[in-house]
């Protein structure tokens, strides 16, 4: 046997004994780590998940009595104390049934499911099918009706030019009738005839 087979030989005991050894260290030499410790939960979001019952990533959808259909999406719902549910991130859709659609979307909502209710707020913005974007501050939204009100001030961008209202409310289609958008309390429009051209 030469010199080389005599190496190899040994080779193949000492290097798997050699790894084997290298393995061992790493256990016995590493530190404990707390699991509870290492989760990145914030005070203050511990707190908020303790006070309140809180679903990330809700969704429901439904119909009124009249056929329209109503679809609520958000980041999280969180239940009060007064049965009523906060939610943010919202989005929400509905689909009338004369064959207007309308996308909503806000920063927060306070649902009163018992009354079928939804009062939405901060950066509300309603896009219709039709051609409207409305821009408020609050909308508050009837869930057994699909009718949508806002209280305050709207600003509106649609296919014939800008305008400004103090109150904007929205009716579903009924009896065959087309959905009204009703704007009311100081309206000013700006016509733009090179908007309507296009």
């Amino acid at each position: 046997m030469d010199w080389y087979s005599k190496l190899v030989a040994a080779l193949k005991v000492l290097l798997p004994l050699t790894a084997l050894g290298l393995l061992s260290t790493l256990f016995l030499l590493s530190r404990n780590v707390d699991p509870v410790s290492t989760i990145p939960f914030a005070e203050e979001d511990i707190r908020t998940r303790v006070e309140g019952q809180q679903i990330t990533g809700p969704f429901f959808s439904g119909a009124t009595e009249a056929g329209d259909s109503l679809s609520f999406a958000a980041a999280t719902l969180t239940t009060g104390t007064d049965n009523l549910n906060d939610a943010n991130e919202v989005t929400a859709q509905l689909g009338l049934v004369g064959g207007t659609r309308i996308d909503l979307v806000a920063d927060t909502a306070r649902l009163d499911l018992v009354a079928s209710k939804v009062n939405l707020s901060g950066n509300v913005v309603i896009t219709t099918s039709t051609g409207f974007t409305i821009a408020s501050d609050a909308l508050l939204a009837d869930l057994e009706t699909a009718m949508l009100t806002s209280p305050g001030q709207v600003q509106a961008n649609s296919g014939f030019g800008d305008l400004t209202a103090g109150q904007m409310v929205l009716t579903p289609s009924r009896e065959n009738e087309p959905a009204q958008l009703i704007f009311t309390n100081g309206v000013k429009l700006v016509y733009d005839p090179k908007q309507t051209d296009e």
